[in-house]
Order: structure tokens, then sequence, then C-alpha cells
């Protein structure tokens, strides 16, 4: 009976240890002050220009981006997160997709190509130097993808997606997220 009770334990244990282990730890968490931060503006109102977005934006409602790449599901996820800014202009929602990257010269293009091509309007696409991410923004390095949702300045949602873990299932977790600042 020891034995058997040991087995179940360990079953039991074994698939909370790998859910643990899956999840990825980036951003600030619900609640926190969203400091400043500057982008270099690829797409949008600002083109060209180096500026921070947080200021900008001011106590708006903000769905902000952090990714790594723009894979399929990010793209995804930046067409519907801009036809919901334009949906709610009333509410002055507002968003930015930052591409953290070493090199913002390369990924300069490939931006301007999504944003012409997916005709997106109210969403910038900048990039940051360094794949660290802005300071004080705790941007895991395991992290993929990190979404922050905030309004009046404070965090009121923070997704962080590990490397192959954002799809579009993610895509439609986030999406629902921005009732959130929305309310």
């Amino acid at each position: 009976m020891r034995k058997f009770l040991g087995v179940l334990a360990a079953a039991l244990v074994l698939p909370a240890a790998l859910i643990a282990a899956d999840k990825v730890e980036s951003g600030l968490k619900e609640g926190a002050s969203v400091p400043a931060f500057n982008v270099r503006d690829i797409t949008g109102p600002a083109k060209g220009e180096t500026l921070c977005y947080r200021c900008r934006y001011g106590s708006q409602p903000v769905v902000t981006v952090f990714a790594r790449e723009m894979n399929d599901s990010v793209k995804d996820l930046v067409k519907k997160i801009d036809k919901k800014v334009g949906e709610n202009k009333d509410h002055k929602m507002a968003a930015f997709v930052v591409v953290l990257t070493n090199d913002p010269d390369s990924v300069e293009p490939k931006l301007t190509k999504l944003a012409s091509e997916s005709k997106i309007k109210h969403t910038p696409l900048t990039v940051i130097e360094g794949d660290a991410g802005p300071e004080g923004y705790k941007i895991g390095k395991d992290a993929e993808v990190t979404v922050m949702m905030w309004v009046e300045g404070k965090v009121k949602s923070n997704h962080a997606y590990g490397k192959g873990k954002f799809d579009a299932k993610a895509v439609e977790t986030v999406l629902a997220d921005t009732s959130k600042i929305l309310e």
C-alpha cells in the first residue's frame, strides 16, 4: 500500500512540476507601475523617431507586445490588436509592439513590410536595442513573447510565453484580456 501511495504521489506531482517548469516569468506583475522607456518608432505616427510611447499614451488603456521575433502568431496578434484599438477609439485604447533585438536595423524593413501588407493603422511597430528589453520591465530571457496591458499606468494583465508556446490559443487568451483595460 505504501508503495502504491508513493507511486500515486509521484504521478500527481510530476505533471504539476512539468507545468510549473513550462511557465515563463516575464514582465511586470499586475498592479505594478509602468516605467517610461524609449523605442525607435518604425511604422507609427513618430516614424523614425526615438520616443516613449508609455509617456505619450499616459493614462490610456494600453496593450504592449514585447517580442523577440515576428512569427505568424505574433503577426496574427498584432493584426487583431490593431483592429481592437480601432474599434475602441471611444475608450482611447492604444497599443504598440516592441521587437527586442541586438540588430534593430535588420528588423526595420520587416516591420515596415508587415505594417504595409497587414494594413496596421493604429499600432506602432517599434524596436528597442538589446534582447533584455527595457530596464526595469523584467522581460524574461526565456520569454519569446510578453504582453502587458495597463491603464492609468498600472499593469492589469501580463502574459508570457516561452519559445514555441505562443500559438492561436494564446492569441485568443490575450485578446480576451483586453476587457481588463477597457472596463
